[in-house]
């Protein structure tokens, strides 16, 4: 792909995010292209924003750099700068070492820092006047994530012409746990100015309408809360619901599991280069038995360290044997400037090699473990290889990796040992569903998976492709998309 220049023009569709969905690269004669970043978000919104004429608002994943707007793919593209102090105390501070492990139910320590919150208002303000400035009249503006929970409310004063949603990906936490947070109602303040809120459960629906009546005291039913057009308790935690005296706007805020292209994963599978890596895969890990499968983001939220435990006891007592079994362990490298981040590879590179250095033998080790990441091929391969796929999230959003090995499964074979503290547990229901801080249980569902029979095997599969290609990531934005089409309606009425 190559850059081009754009004018400044104004369109009907502004998605809002963090990352622009595309990634710099260097070419050997030294000049700077653009490639496209492999994910199911741009995958599922490219035709919507084709169709409507849309462009994406992101930072260009450079610190300290200024790049014009530019076409990528048939998309503009509008870059927000951020400086290496924004990563430092917007990203790397308030969004991952404060909101981040508050909104995952404190796995990890969150730290409150003034300047952090100010540098995620300075940088929220910025993402807001990016996307006025290139939105046109009516326009439909749809926010992402937790980094950007302000811009809602910041867009609809500066633009009240605006239709904004917004799509949490991440848990949203129960009230006794967000209360924690210093700035609670600002945040809550923020994603009111939508007028729909996606998330990915309905749990995570309920905690933030508990958490506006607590904090706001606006009421909620079914789904929709009453919000004043002009709030008259700015800033101030009340007790008891508030009647809106005056003109009051509805906000939907409901649940909208998100998906993944399962078409992709299904043909990337039959195809016969791929099946024959996943064959050579095996060779590679010794041909053992049974594979088990493992790919995170190294992250304290996705319980690494408890399957790492829990396998380890099945090899320490006997019922696991090394060389009849590995656990391949991938593990993406993940903000490693922030320190639980850094404090956890030690520790699941510490369990590894005591593992592997306790019982290895001279051809075979317990665990493969790789701390880099993959092309999606090789994943694929890796998911076809993979007799038994093991995500022990303590606490996930949704998990879209649990969906991937389903949708590789073209061959209806395979078994998944999924958290019910992940979102996709609340589709996958034919999945062996485990709860991670249980080690017992987490060995058992192990060992059952390796010896589930055949019949029963298909039969799960089977049930889980099915839910995983009638949701897909199309399916997701469509269904987002028709309600926020609803809300300009009513608002247009």
């Amino acid at each position: 792909m190559s850059e081009t220049s754009a004018t400044n023009e104004q369109f009907d569709l502004v998605v809002v995010s963090n990352r622009l969905p595309v990634d710099r690269i260097i070419d050997a004669d030294g000049s700077a292209a653009w490639t496209r970043s492999p994910g199911g978000l741009v995958t599922a919104l490219e035709p919507v924003m084709h169709a409507h004429g849309g462009a994406w608002v992101g930072w260009p994943g450079m610190p300290d750099v200024e790049v014009e707007p530019f076409d990528e793919g048939g998309i503009r593209l509008v870059p927000v700068p951020l400086s290496a102090d924004d990563i430092e105390q917007y990203y790397e501070g308030f969004s991952n070492d404060t909101l981040w492990p508050l909104y995952h139910d404190v796995i990890a320590s969150p730290r409150y820092h003034r300047e952090w919150w100010d540098a995620y208002k300075s940088v929220n303000q910025r993402f807001t006047d990016a996307v006025a400035e290139v939105a046109s009249g009516g326009a439909v503006v749809w926010v992402h994530d937790y980094q950007l929970q302000l811009v809602p409310k910041l867009l609809r004063e500066a633009r009240p012409d605006l239709t904004i949603g917004f799509f949490n990906h991440i848990p949203f936490p129960p009230y006794g746990i967000f209360s924690q947070l210093p700035w609670r109602t600002r945040i809550v303040e923020g994603l009111l100015g939508a007028d729909v809120i996606g998330f990915q459960r309905q749990a995570d629906a309920v905690n933030f309408q508990q958490a506006v009546r607590r904090l706001k005291g606006y009421p909620t039913r079914r789904g929709h809360i009453e919000v004043p057009v002009v709030d008259e308790t700015p800033g101030v935690r009340v007790y008891g619901p508030i009647k809106p005296t005056g003109p009051i706007r509805t906000v939907v805020a409901r649940e909208f599991p998100i998906s993944i292209d399962a078409s992709i994963y299904d043909e990337l599978a039959r195809r016969p280069d791929i099946q024959e890596r996943a064959r050579q895969l095996r060779a590679d890990l010794g041909d053992p038995r049974v594979i088990i499968f493992g790919v995170d983001r190294l992250d304290y939220t996705k319980g690494i360290g408890h399957r790492i435990k829990a396998f380890g006891e099945l090899v320490a007592d006997g019922e696991v044997t090394v060389g009849d079994v590995v656990l391949v362990q991938v593990a993406s490298p993940s903000r490693e400037r922030v320190v639980p981040y850094m404090e956890l590879r030690d520790e699941v590179e510490l369990m590894v090699g005591r593992l592997n250095g306790d019982y290895s033998t001279i051809g075979h080790s317990p665990i493969a473990y790789y701390h880099q990441s993959f092309p999606r091929e090789e994943m694929t391969a890796f998911y076809l290889a993979a007799d038994v796929m093991l995500v022990t999230a303590l606490r996930d959003g949704m998990n879209l990796v649990a969906k991937e090995y389903v949708a590789s499964r073209f061959d209806d074979d395979g078994v998944l040992i999924l958290s019910e503290f992940a979102g996709a547990s609340d589709e996958l229901t034919r999945a062996i569903l485990v709860n991670p801080h249980d080690i017992e249980e987490l060995k058992r569902a192990i060992l059952r998976a390796m010896e589930l029979p055949k019949r029963e095997r298909k039969s799960r599969m089977r049930q889980l492709r099915k839910r995983v290609f009638d949701n897909d990531v199309a399916k997701w934005s469509n269904e987002f998309l028709e309600e926020l089409a609803k809300a300009r309606a009513a608002a247009n009425d």
